[in-house]
């Protein structure tokens, strides 16, 4: 007798349906009637709720001398399901040249697809798979469209189960982002990855549906999948990291100098006991030639490397581009007008309608035909690109701020969170006296007395109406050497304000200091108060005293705030997520967007903004000890447990624990727009954190024993944070509450809190006067050669003291590159991944009202802002504080809080 024969058709069939089959024909056979009984052993699936089903019958048929056997049993039941699969490509036009390829070689190519069951099959202790499915992408299903949508056809057996997983290959010859893949209505998968030619990686790629699960609940299918797939996004730790590559490790940052280029050009390792510093993720870029423990800088041709779906979006890169080239033309003018003019006496200036300007002490150079022209081809190139003035700046600043304004920034500011509380006078150093003399401030009574208000010292510090910006101790140590510096000169500073009547900052006294030598210990401490009216020569040295505060300020917020305290001291937590969580964690789903972009942002600072020469050691004055003063304010500043916002506020004397208002806490100034408008955000994360995370560890057994997780937040401390990993102040990881606190303080750190410091860098600190980031010259004493030329030109040496003309434009336009939105920021309040808790309607809730309290910040902050009784962001002379203002639109925008560090 001849083999069976297998024939295969499609039916629409009942559940409890029995159903004639004939008239069909099976090889050549007609007439001939077969029973076919419904199989109650097919899959129970639970997210179709339809009582009909499509599938595919299988039918055995044994053809005898007079034709078919009639077979009354079913032999198999296959189940047909489709997904649709949806795709994107690297660049416009890839798609035609992909399929052009693949159509040029025999094979041709194609995406190999198969499903992974939640279930294992009893017989071979594996996960239960379907046949494979092949996508071609000649064949999509939406012509034209982007992204582009293709169907593939899965046959899975009766006993199946639920789809947990799908294996991937590229077989094609260039990789594509896989968006999301759709079971019916079965299962879906949230991709959003970028899959690599099979040639480049032989390893299929597995994608889990899109659910969170603990480990300890992962179904039994899913679990060596889980576990394989994390090790490996952890590699080896060996070899050159590719761009194709999705490995996550750590390294220190010794990749920031090029001795090969010389002298100049040595920096220290970052990371270590004489530098410590937060790690970054390794790149294994060979050594240089002339230090085996320096790495290579990144180059055109070994790119910086991160993890290939952690790179920009084609958006963000076109907008990046745009950015370096509105800077060229930016800087264009100022160049030309620096090589055919003298530029000490050049300035930029802005004029009544807000619009920059450049002129000229010289009043001959203002009337100078050439001079006059390159000015005006100067702002037609700024009004052609839409280049706008820095927004925070008036016509009566050109000279430097009001003391009003001056102490109004330090509380609603680009820098806002270094004020303290003043809790003893004089202040008292806590530096070495035997390598930077007495620890005692020059600050006297006699000095502030007068201007209290008819308080006395003690009564002012009583009633909490003195605070203290304070770069004394962190500054110091670094002074000598950066005066040594060509054209570089600061001091460690210390400033006093009062707290008005009104709710305002005014400063009373700034105190200078220089370390104490053989020859400056008489002098080596200067302490300066507010000029009395009619007083010029006062006038100008306390102008340019508060410059160089605003100095020590701008290289604090830029070296210590906002790349140590956020970009670097964030990425070890990002670097061990991807490595111990898996993909169907609770905790990386919740995490997922507030790490986009970091990684590449940080690797992108590394190549041009932190390294030798770059435009941080450019423009900042600490030059190349820039980033040893951030290693300083690591290893004695940074607490972990300090950040989130209340306890910060704590630490600093600026708040109290305080049960009966809103936070939990009491404000030492009541009108601190930062403080204010930042504590929304902190009780809004702090909401979402709290019931997620009750939602998935409703016991702190399920913290303690969640290996995925102490996996985490162990690694992220003793290797991401080596250097400070036995400090006794981190918070531990044994209870829901820990864990709130800790997700709080990191989301707060990457949106709000960043924010606040990258995006209003341009609109408060692209005006020199205003906000100079470094000085060229200290305050002169009556001993200076230079002091009656001082006296009798003030301006002109306040104008020589500053970042010269041509410095100052360049730095413009790097801080308006550097503050802007990309077209594709996803801002706080935003998901795109809401299929992950499509079963769990307490989570979508949670995340809906977040998204709505997002909403209500922001009009709040609005109302706030309008209100004539908050004096530091309203009234005469006052701008409004816009920096935690969650919407924004594209570009430079002095608001806007993205859900992550992407710039």
């Amino acid at each position: 007798m001849a083999a069976a024969t297998i024939i295969t058709k499609s039916f629409i069939l009942n559940k409890n349906s029995s159903t004639s089959l004939s008239s069909f024909r099976i090889n050549g056979y007609r007439n001939r009637t077969h029973k076919l009984s419904y199989a109650s052993n097919l899959p129970h699936l639970q997210e179709r709720r339809s009582p009909r089903r499509k599938i595919v019958m299988t039918l055995g048929a044994a053809p005898t001398q007079h034709g078919v056997e009639d077979v009354t049993e079913t032999k198999s039941i296959a189940l047909d399901l489709t997904a649709l699969v949806t795709v994107k490509f690297n660049k416009a036009g890839s798609l035609k040249e992909i399929i052009g390829a693949a159509a040029s070689r025999p094979h041709g190519g194609g995406v190999i697809l198969q499903l992974v069951s939640k279930e294992i099959d009893p017989e071979t202790m594996k996960p239960k798979l379907s046949k494979e499915a092949v996508l071609e992408w000649s064949k999509r299903i939406k012509v034209g469209s982007k992204p582009y949508s293709y169907e593939a056809n899965f046959k899975i057996d009766p006993d199946f189960g639920v789809p947990g997983a799908i294996y991937v290959s590229n077989q094609y010859q260039e990789e594509f982002f896989l968006m999301s893949i759709s079971v019916g209505g079965i299962a879906h998968f949230a991709c959003r990855s970028w899959v690599q030619p099979a040639k480049l990686d032989s390893e299929k790629r597995v994608f889990f549906v899109d659910k969170a699960y603990l480990p300890s609940k992962t179904p039994t299918g899913l679990i060596e999948l889980r576990e394989r797939e994390l090790k490996d996004l952890q590699g080896d730790g060996k070899g050159l990291r590719l761009p194709s590559d999705r490995i996550y490790d750590y390294d220190v940052h010794n990749d920031l100098g090029n001795p090969d280029k010389g002298i100049d050009y040595i920096r220290p390792t970052l990371g270590g006991e004489k530098n410590p510093h937060p790690r970054r993720c390794r790149t294994g870029r060979p050594p240089t030639n002339t230090d085996m423990n320096a790495e290579t800088p990144a180059s055109s041709s070994v790119p910086a490397y991160v993890p290939r779906d952690e790179q920009y979006e084609e958006t963000k890169k076109t907008f990046m581009s745009q950015g370096k080239l509105r800077a060229l033309f930016r800087n264009i003018i100022p160049i030309l007008i620096a090589k055919f003019f003298d530029e000490k006496k050049i300035y930029l200036t802005v004029d009544a309608r807000g619009n920059t300007k450049i002129a000229s002490l010289n009043k001959l150079l203002n009337r100078n035909p050439i001079f006059k022209i390159l000015s005006k081809i100067h702002e037609l190139i700024e009004r052609a690109v839409k280049l706008e003035a820095p927004k925070y700046i008036s016509k009566d600043v050109i000279w430097g701020l009001s003391d009003d304004e001056f102490g109004r920034r330090v509380l609603a500011g680009v820098n806002p969170i270094n004020i303290e509380k003043l809790k003893a006078f004089p202040p008292v150093s806590k530096l070495d006296p035997s390598i930077y003399g007495p620890q005692e401030s020059a600050l006297k009574e006699e000095h502030i007395t007068t201007l209290l208000e008819g308080m006395t010292l003690q009564q002012a510090m009583d009633e909490d109406k003195l605070f203290i910006l304070d770069y004394h101790d962190i500054y110091l140590p670094f002074v000598d050497r950066i005066n040594e510096i060509e054209r570089r000169k600061t001091y460690a500073t210390r400033t006093i304000f009062f707290l008005t009547p009104i709710g305002t900052l005014k400063p009373i006294a700034i105190e200078l200091s220089l370390p104490c030598s053989e020859e400056t210990a008489a002098s080596s401490k200067l302490v300066l108060t507010p000029p009395t009216i009619g007083d010029g020569t006062t006038y100008w040295l306390w102008q340019l005293a508060k410059q160089h505060v605003c100095s020590n300020d701008a290289a604090i917020h830029t070296l210590v705030n906002h790349w140590l305290g956020i970009h670097a001291c964030m990425e070890p937590f990002a670097i061990s997520a991807h490595r111990n969580l898996s993909v169907m964690h609770p905790i990386l789903k919740l995490l997922d967007p507030h790490m986009r972009y970091q990684m590449k942002t940080n690797a992108f600072s590394r190549e041009i903004l932190i390294n030798a020469g770059g435009i941080i050691e450019t423009f900042n004055a600490p030059a190349e000890y820039c980033m040893e003063l951030s290693c300083a304010a690591y290893r004695d500043w940074w607490r972990f447990d300090l950040e989130g916002l209340p306890a910060d506020l704590i630490r600093r004397g600026m708040a109290v624990p305080d049960s009966t208002k809103p936070h939990g806490l009491s404000l030492t100034i009541e009108d601190y727009p930062y403080a204010q408008d930042g504590l929304l955000y902190w009780s809004a994360i702090g909401t979402l954190v709290t019931k997620y995370v009750n939602n998935y560890y409703p016991e702190a057994s399920l913290v303690q024993n969640d290996t995925e997780l102490q996996a985490w937040y162990a690694e992220a401390i003793n290797i991401g944070h080596a250097d400070l990993r036995n400090a006794t102040w981190w918070p531990n990881l044994s209870s829901p509450n820990d864990l709130i606190n800790i997700l709080t303080t990191i989301i707060w750190t990457v949106t709000g809190k960043h924010a606040v410091f990258n995006f209003g860098q341009y609109s408060y600190g692209a005006y020199a006067p205003v906000r100079p980031s470094f000085m060229r010259r200290l305050l002169p004493s009556e001993n200076d050669p230079e002091y009656e030329s001082f006296l009798a030109k003030p301006r002109e040496y306040f104008l020589s003291a500053l970042p010269s003309f041509t410095q100052s434009a360049r730095f413009g336009a790097v801080l308006d590159t550097g503050s802007g939105h990309s077209p594709d920021e996803e801002y706080i309040g935003q998901r795109k991944d809401l299929s992950s808790w499509s079963g769990e309607p307490e989570i979508l809730e949670a995340f809906y009202k977040f998204s709505l309290d997002i909403k209500t910040i922001e009009n709040e902050i609005e109302r706030r802002n309008s209100d004539p009784g908050l004096r530091n962001r309203s009234g005469d002379g006052a701008f409004p504080f816009e920096l935690l203002i969650p919407s924004s639109g594209a570009g430079t925008t002095s608001r806007g809080v993205p859900n992550s560090v992407t710039a």
